[in-house]
């Protein structure tokens, strides 16, 4: 077996050279006089070419024209609310747009849990556990919860919020929430 293989290997560099020659007789083969295509393209290039339709000029489009007095101005926002309400809007309660935000005002209420209460020279801190897991030290006056939710009362098992919640586009409405004490078993 071993010299059958030997033989087969030296065989095929033996047949590269007459496979070679083959290949390249046949490639001769291919080569093709051009010149009817030549003269074909000279006479189609020749031909004079077709006249034009002629062009007609585009119309201008018609312009738009405002009157004189508008009712509303086109650029500003459409409203459909009354305006004798505007005066009521404004008198009614509001977050301060100056206030800066408290870390816990960046989670939703009700992903805050209350852990626990802190006492300190008769003041009262309720713990406030955040979805990463981090307890927060919070008094009356301090802010949470993406609705503007302020702190009205801490007890020992709630912690009481007013928070604002919009109605309207310029309305807001305050509504009571509260965080309790879970227990975690």
């Amino acid at each position: 077996m071993r010299n059958d293989w030997r033989n087969r290997r030296q065989t095929i560099p033996g047949m590269a050279i007459p496979v070679t020659l083959l290949c390249g007789l046949l490639l001769a083969g291919c080569g093709q006089e051009t010149s009817d295509l030549e003269a074909y393209i000279a006479q189609v290039q020749a031909r004079p070419a077709p006249p034009l339709e002629p062009f007609q000029e585009p119309e201008d489009p018609p312009s738009h024209v405002y009157p004189d007095a508008p009712e509303r101005d086109p650029f500003n926002r459409l409203s459909f609310r009354e305006e004798s309400r505007d005066a009521e809007v404004a008198s009614g309660p509001r977050p301060d747009p100056d206030r800066p935000r408290e870390n816990l005002e960046q989670f939703p209420l009700d992903s805050l849990r209350m852990s626990g209460l802190l006492e300190r020279e008769e003041e009262r801190f309720a713990l406030v556990r955040d979805p990463q897991g981090t307890v927060h030290r919070v008094r009356e006056g301090n802010y949470l919860g993406q609705n503007h939710g302020r702190i009205v009362d801490i007890s020992e098992r709630r912690v009481e919020v007013l928070e604002l919640v919009r109605t309207g586009e310029q309305s807001w409405t305050e509504r009571e929430a509260a965080l309790s004490v879970r227990d975690e078993r």
